[in-house]
């Protein structure tokens, strides 16, 4: 004989907490952080905005990604800074207030990762904010800020789809950055570390690093001034998106950012090999 039964809502989440209860390990549905890191306080979205002159938030991203777009009045400590745990305790002895840390959305674990370090050095009441920069400023507009202007109007976030469209493969970036047609400007944005001086199209990049935003904006306004193509490459694909911010700002159409960055170019030579 089969039982059927009909869950509703409500039933559903009685036995996910009866499973929680009982150490079943239950996945916090659009939250996987939630489960790899178990012991990590969380915040919701509604709770920070009622508690934010409560708590200090930290972003936990690079410099250059909370330059471009932030919560506002939220300090910047990167979690991969090999200081982090120090600055996290400088800023403890200058506030009691709960720390909150945040970072790009539900998939992004430096929130979890910054909020787990501060605990393993012993600084007490910090929280993950896990919902992420996106969803906060299309919810907060008046609350966020990008590059240096708030209120954000929400329509000038780059879609995920958007990005993908200024993306070429390794071979097909190189093949167009550097041969004939349109007059082309290649941009290597890694950082010294990352660089470790070898450049993949000598003669024809410039290396500046996005840590140096006077420079990038001098190469960026040249390059619309003089109707260049930009081709871009940072270390895995993923930094260039919050420079498109900055593209897009100087009015410049015509660019284009390797797909998984210099790995990428790798990968392509690995193939050939």
């Amino acid at each position: 004989m089969t039982i059927q039964t009909k869950f509703t809502a409500s039933s559903l989440w009685l036995l996910l907490a009866w499973l929680g209860a009982a150490g079943v390990a239950v996945a916090d549905e659009g939250f996987p952080g939630r489960t790899k890191f178990p012991k990590v306080s969380t915040y919701s979205m509604a709770q920070l905005r009622d508690n934010l002159d409560q708590v200090v938030v930290v972003d936990a991203r690079s410099h250059y990604e909370y330059e471009t777009l932030r919560i506002k009045g939220a300090l910047n400590l990167p979690v991969a800074d090999k200081d982090f745990e120090q600055e996290v305790a400088k800023l403890r002895q200058q506030s009691n207030k709960p720390l909150v840390f945040y970072c790009n959305g539900r998939s992004c674990m430096k929130s979890y990762l910054a909020a787990r370090k501060a605990k393993e050095a012993n600084i007490d009441d910090v929280h993950a904010y896990d919902a992420g920069i996106f969803e906060w400023v299309k919810t907060y507009p008046s609350e966020s800020v990008l590059l240096n202007t708030s209120p954000v109007d929400p329509k000038q976030l780059i879609s995920a789809e958007r990005f993908k469209s200024h993306l070429l493969d390794a071979n097909t970036f190189s093949d167009r950055a550097t041969i004939g047609g349109k007059p082309a400007m290649v941009l290597d944005v890694r950082d010294k570390y990352q660089r470790a001086g070898v450049g993949f199209y000598p003669g024809k990049e410039r290396w500046v690093s996005l840590d140096q935003r006077e420079k990038l904006q001098r190469y960026i306004q040249k390059a619309a001034r003089s109707n260049k193509t930009l081709f871009i490459y940072d270390e895995v694909g993923k930094q260039v998106r919050w420079l498109q911010y900055a593209l897009e700002k100087e009015g410049v159409k015509d660019y284009y950012f390797m797909h998984k960055g210099a790995h990428g170019y790798y990968e392509t030579l690995a193939e050939l090999n």
